[in-house]
């Protein structure tokens, strides 16, 4: 162990989120192995770690040279790389059956190792249903972008051990973040009352009530959100926001029912910040 932190970490799933859990774990101490689908998109999700890692390097915020962080990091193809991880996090994109998939390669490849999904909605039970060992998986929610962000979600799943929450509640804190910890239910806490708000925002937005700058600056001065809602769903992804609306909608209620405006945006292909528009233009 490197302090209450599992020596190696395993990140299946390289993208933004993957790479920034990466990222977080190897600023804190841990070796990281970073798992993608083909060598292209393994060397994608290098490229992406060490970016981060120079970010944090400008910064100021980095105790060692990137030289050294990189050299306790590696990236692969193959999920029989995890085989040494205690803990692996599933990072892929937010779409059941893909994460089912996934945690089921996990499970034979890392029969030893606590299992966590990076999810903002999907049911824990259901994703443990699939799994040989429910007892050893829950939720670690992380929130974007991840080195900069102080909060991750555990959630816990009928089945998940109560020490296995209560060492993710130290790994949270070795990570140099505040963890909370909810029951498995749709949205948990985060998502279910960002999405609300962000969903509003939006309705208010297609009436014309305000501008988008306007209404997210009701919610940074009025109420001293550090980000719009509008703003934060740029940042989110406008196409996860409506994967998540469309879950809530139909687990929780109508009032999640996801709003014409976000529909049409992401039919159009205007998903916020990583295509350059959505809400704003980036």
């Amino acid at each position: 162990m490197t302090g209450i932190l599992p020596a190696r970490v395993g990140v299946y799933g390289g993208g933004r989120m993957g790479a920034g859990i990466a990222h977080a774990f190897l600023v804190s101490g841990a070796d990281v192995t970073v798992i993608e689908v083909s060598p292209g998109a393994a060397a994608a999700a290098r490229d992406r770690v060490v970016k981060s890692l120079t970010v944090a390097q400008d910064r100021g915020t980095l105790d060692h040279s990137i030289e050294d962080y990189v050299a306790r990091l590696e990236v692969s193809h193959d999920a029989h790389a995890l085989s040494s991880a205690e803990l692996v996090i599933e990072a892929v994109p937010e779409d059941a059956d893909l994460k089912a998939r996934i945690l089921d390669t996990i499970e034979g490849a890392a029969r030893v190792a606590a299992l966590a999904t990076n999810t903002s909605s999907l049911s824990i039970d259901g994703l443990a249903a699939r799994l040989h060992r429910p007892e050893r998986f829950l939720g670690l929610h992380f929130f974007n972008p991840v080195p900069a962000s102080d909060l991750v979600e555990i959630v816990v799943g009928a089945k998940t051990d109560a020490a296995l929450v209560a060492r993710a509640q130290r790994w949270v804190t070795a990570l140099g973040k505040t963890a909370i910890t909810v029951t498995d239910s749709p949205g948990f806490a985060s998502s279910r009352l960002g999405v609300a708000i962000a969903l509003e925002a939006m309705r208010m937005l297609e009436e014309g009530v305000a501008s988008a700058a306007d209404i997210d600056t009701a919610m940074t001065l009025g109420y001293r959100h550090p980000v719009g809602p509008l703003r934060t769903t740029d940042i989110v992804g406008l196409d996860v926001r409506l994967a998540v609306a469309s879950h809530l909608a139909e687990h929780v209620g109508a009032r999640f029912e996801p709003p014409q405006i976000l529909r049409d945006l992401v039919a159009a292909g205007k998903l916020g910040r990583k295509t350059g528009e959505g809400f704003y233009q980036w």
